[in-house]
């Protein structure tokens, strides 16, 4: 295998927190023929990735001094957010398209897929956090405005959060108190799978955690994925500073 499955930039700065992108590209690498056999179009949806997301988590990173670690593969190779044994782990049809390249991919396959890039993503992930063991984990991710035959969604940004909300309701109360925002807790997803990324690497580890999810037309350019890193950042830092040991 010769595709680097994860990034880690800033590893030595000295911020609270560590922040993750689990569907940060819409890569496949090249040992799976580069393609999953879907068109150019469908690889540039949200099914492939969450657009936007990365440069939204590198630019949030940047502004509270504090690593980044994101996976540099397709979430329709393997999904870095599910657990090993979640049946969404490897996607045969997604938002009504096919995925040619998973149609018959077997148990030896999909382990394969899990050794070569969904455990390395997680390694570097546990590996930063067991070297800083007092950092939160705020997990950035973008949503689609529209899956397709649903109505639209009206959140500006969702925080995503399970048992442990001690970070998660600090942001959201501080969120909320901006005119501007349509905010949703725990939407427009649950906020918690067994075995997904903030439950291996936080909820287990009683670490304080957020997933954020940003609309996905609020961050498709990179002067937007700046901006919403920076005001994102001095809420997570206050949030921090108010949440429950």
């Amino acid at each position: 295998m010769t595709h680097m499955p994860f990034h880690i930039e800033g590893a030595a700065r000295k911020g609270r927190f560590l922040v993750t992108c689990d569907h940060a590209t819409n890569s496949v690498p090249a040992e799976l023929g580069g393609s999953l056999g879907l068109p150019p179009e469908d690889m540039a949806r949200h099914i492939a990735y969450d657009i936007g997301a990365l440069g939204t988590a590198r630019a949030l990173a940047e502004a509270m001094d504090s690593p980044l670690v994101w996976s540099d593969f397709s979430r329709l190779v393997i999904d870095p957010n599910r657990g090993e044994d979640d049946p969404t782990l490897l996607m045969r049809l997604y938002d009504g398209s096919i995925i040619p390249g998973n149609r018959h991919a077997d148990e030896t396959e999909r382990q394969r897929r899990i050794a070569a890039y969904w455990r390395p993503y997680h390694e570097a992930v546990a590996g930063l956090l067991a070297a800083r063991p007092e950092l939160a984990l705020v997990s950035v991710h973008s949503f689609t405005p529209q899956l397709r035959g649903r109505l639209p969604r009206p959140w500006h940004v969702g925080i995503l959060h399970a048992w442990d909300a001690r970070l998660s309701d600090a942001l959201i109360d501080l969120l909320s108190a901006q005119p501007d925002l349509v905010v949703g807790r725990n939407a427009p997803y649950p906020g918690h799978l067994p075995g997904d990324a903030v439950h291996r690497h936080a909820l287990k580890h009683g670490r304080h955690n957020t997933l954020i999810e940003v609309r996905n037309d609020l961050i498709a350019e990179p002067e937007a994925q700046q901006h919403w890193g920076r005001r994102l950042a001095p809420l997570l830092k206050a949030a921090l500073a108010h949440a429950p040991d």
